[in-house]
């Protein structure tokens, strides 16, 4: 019997559309919002358009939703190559986006960049 396989990244236009239609019907009229929506491919995209959409997260609810993000790998090198570019350190870059220090060495051990 043949296995089928699923996409395991979930439908973030379609979980956007969702609460665009019914908590910020307004913000639908927003033509760069419409356009974006269509460029969520990886974690760095989705929490761009989230600022876009959401604005500027308040810094307890951004602390304690800290611990739940997720990347993906094209994100994560996304990242490590903007460090190695720019030549930040790992408190630098780890300030940028909002990542624990050690969350990028880790990342850099298993990606040897």
């Amino acid at each position: 019997m043949a296995e089928k396989r699923y996409n395991m990244t979930p439908d973030y236009k379609q979980i956007y559309l969702d609460i665009l239609h019914e908590k910020f019907p307004e913000k639908w009229a927003d033509i760069t919002i419409r356009n974006q929506l269509d460029t969520l491919n990886s974690a760095l995209d989705v929490l761009k358009f989230n600022k876009l959409v959401f604005g500027e997260p308040e810094y307890t609810m951004e602390f304690s939703s800290q611990r739940l993000r997720s990347y993906d790998e094209e994100s994560i090198l996304k990242i490590l190559k903007h460090q190695k570019k720019k030549e930040l350190s790992n408190l630098q870059i780890s300030k940028d986006f909002k990542i624990s220090r050690n969350t990028i060495t880790k990342w850099k051990s298993i990606f040897k960049i």
